[in-house]
């Protein structure tokens, strides 16, 4: 195994035993620091919900396609829109493991900022690092509020799909799915609202990356 694999193990190893003093001073030998890994894992955020966003219209387009059944087999449109619902489901999972990791990171790494410039004696970089904290923290609070929101409204979302799944698999008929034409367009309705919600949060993400980029303190 090269060095590269081992050390992609550690780091794995380090972070699923919740080892996070360690896992930094690994990173920091590895010329990353908190500020480095919290942007990087906004980045990965970004790439996350981009994901999502087109996972969320596949899915839709997979109940919008069964609801306006036309003739053919009910069995295998049923089973693309279950397979479809999943990925969708497991999305989610990632965005909620993610948000857990910036909030833990970020906290982290202000923390750290906060007993730097206690140490610091020139009061006017003092004041000036003391502004740049607050306006991250600031930055990271809008962030992950936008994140949880997001969280939120796809919670809702994929509980109504998964109603809508375990109806089709209980009654996988013409009749059941002609009822559920109606609840195709409520559900549509959210589905868009979410993936406005999802920008927005892609938007506050590059806020906050900005914020972090362009400060002088650590």
């Amino acid at each position: 195994m090269s060095r590269r694999s081992w050390g992609i193990l550690i780091v794995v190893a380090l972070l699923s035993s919740g080892c996070s003093s360690t896992y930094y001073q690994l990173m920091a030998k590895l010329g990353k620091e908190k500020r480095d890994i919290l942007v990087q894992r906004v980045k990965d955020s970004k790439k996350d919900q981009e994901q999502t966003k087109e996972q969320l219209k596949t899915t839709m387009e997979s109940f919008q396609e069964l609801t306006g059944f036309q003739g053919g087999s009910l069995e295998k449109a049923y089973r693309k829109l279950n397979t479809e619902y999943e990925r969708s489901a497991d999305q989610a999972g990632k965005l909620h493991d993610r948000i857990k990791s910036i909030d833990q990171v970020s906290n982290d790494l202000f923390a750290e900022w906060q007993t730097e410039i206690n140490g610091m004696q020139n009061a006017k970089l003092k004041s000036r690092s003391a502004a740049l904290l607050q306006d991250a923290k600031a930055r990271q609070a809008t962030y992950l509020k936008a994140m949880n929101r997001t969280e939120a409204q796809m919670t809702s979302v994929l509980t109504s799909f998964h109603d809508q799944v375990l109806f089709l698999k209980h009654n996988l008929n013409a009749r059941a799915i002609g009822s559920l034409k109606g609840t195709s367009a409520s559900i549509n309705t959210d589905v868009t609202a979410l993936i406005k919600s999802i920008d927005s949060s892609i938007q506050e993400a590059d806020n906050l990356i900005s914020s972090l980029s362009h400060t002088d303190a650590s």
